[in-house]
C-alpha cells in the first residue's frame, strides 16, 4: 500500500482542475460532433513495460467532468503491468469520455513514467543500505504528485520544497559568512528542521561536520574521492552524494561512507508510458 504525503489529497483537485482548464478552456469543440446523450464504454490498455502510478489522478478528473462516470480498475498503484495489459475501463457519457481522456491519461503516464524510473533506481541498490532520493526538480505544478510516484517506485523523497528542511548552498554560506555562521542560524530560525549543507571539497566537509550539520551533501565528488573518505568519522552526520548521477552511473557511488544519492533524473528526465484508451462495442 502506497501513501499520499500529507499534502497531497488536497492537492488533486487543484492539480486536476488546473490541467482541465488548459485543455478545455471554452469548450471540447471537438466532442460536439457526438450526440449530447450518447452513451460509451472505453478501455485503457498500457503498450509497455511499467509501474503503474496516478490513479487517483484519473479518478479525480472523471469526477470533475462528470460524478456518473464508472471506472472500474485492474491494477493498483505500485503494480508491475506488461504490454497490452488492461488497466481500468470506464463508461458514461461519450462526450465526457473523449473530453477528460487527454488530461486522465497525461497524469497516469508521467506519474507512471516516474514510478518505472524510480523503481529502476531502487534495484540498483538493492542489498545495500543506500537510499535513492529525489530532489524539487520536478515539473512545475506537479511536486507532490511526482514525489508520490517516486515513493511508489520504491525510492525515497527528499525535502518537499524550500520550507521543510534546510539546504544551505554556496550563495547561502558565502551570504552567512561560513557554513559555522549558517549552520548556527539555522539552528536557531528553526531548532526542529534537518539542516543540511552542500559541499564541494573536503575543507568544506570537515567545516560541516565540525558544525554537526545533520547530512552533508558532497557535490560532484567522484566515486573514488568518496572512496577515500571513508577513514573519517561522521558522527551523527549523515552523507549524500549529488551532481549529475542517472540509473547508469548510480552504482558507482553505492558506498559504506554514503547515506543518501540524490538525482534530478528521477523526475526530470522521465519517459512517459505509452497508453492507449479505445471505446468498446
Amino acid at each position: 500500500m502506497n501513501t499520499l504525503l500529507p499534502d497531497t489529497p488536497a492537492d488533486i483537485p487543484d492539480c486536476v482542475a488546473r490541467a482541465l482548464q488548459e485543455d478545455i478552456g471554452s469548450g471540447d469543440i471537438t466532442a460536439m460532433l457526438i450526440p449530447e446523450q450518447q452513451q460509451a464504454k472505453g478501455e485503457v490498455l498500457c503498450r509497455q513495460h511499467a509501474v503503474i502510478c496516478g490513479t487517483a489522478w484519473v479518478d479525480e478528473v472523471f469526477k470533475q467532468l462528470d460524478p456518473k462516470t464508472t471506472i472500474h480498475w485492474f491494477v493498483q498503484d505500485g503494480e508491475q503491468v506488461t504490454p497490452d495489459q488492461l488497466l481500468f475501463t470506464l463508461s458514461g457519457n461519450a462526450r465526457i469520455l473523449l473530453t477528460g481522456e487527454r488530461t486522465a491519461l497525461n497524469f497516469l503516464q508521467l506519474l507512471s513514467g516516474t514510478a518505472t524510473l524510480a523503481r529502476q533506481y531502487a534495484a540498483l541498490t538493492a542489498g545495500s543500505e543506500v537510499k535513492i532520493l529525489d530532489t524539487r526538480k520536478t515539473i512545475p505544478g506537479l511536486r507532490l504528485a511526482q514525489k508520490y510516484a517516486v515513493g511508489v517506485g520504491g525510492c525515497d523523497n527528499h525535502r518537499i520544497g524550500l520550507y521543510d528542511a534546510f539546504l544551505i548552498k554556496e550563495n547561502h554560506i558565502s551570504a552567512c559568512g561560513g557554513i559555522a555562521l549558517a549552520v548556527a542560524k539555522a539552528r536557531e530560525i528553526a531548532p526542529e528542521k534537518l539542516v543540511e549543507v552542500e559541499v564541494e571539497n573536503s575543507d568544506e566537509l570537515n567545516q560541516a561536520l565540525d558544525a554537526r550539520a545533520d547530512v552533508v551533501m558532497l557535490d560532484n565528488f567522484s566515486p573514488s574521492d568518496i572512496e577515500n573518505l571513508k577513514h573519517l568519522n561522521f558522527g551523527e552526520t549523515k552523507i549524500e552524494v549529488s551532481g549529475n548521477i542517472t540509473n547508469e552511473t548510480v552504482q558507482q557511488y553505492i558506498s559504506s561512507a554514503v547515506n543518501y544519492i540524490s538525482s534530478g533524473s528521477l523526475t526530470k528526465h522521465v519517459q512517459a508510458v505509452d497508453l492507449s484508451m479505445r471505446f468498446t462495442k
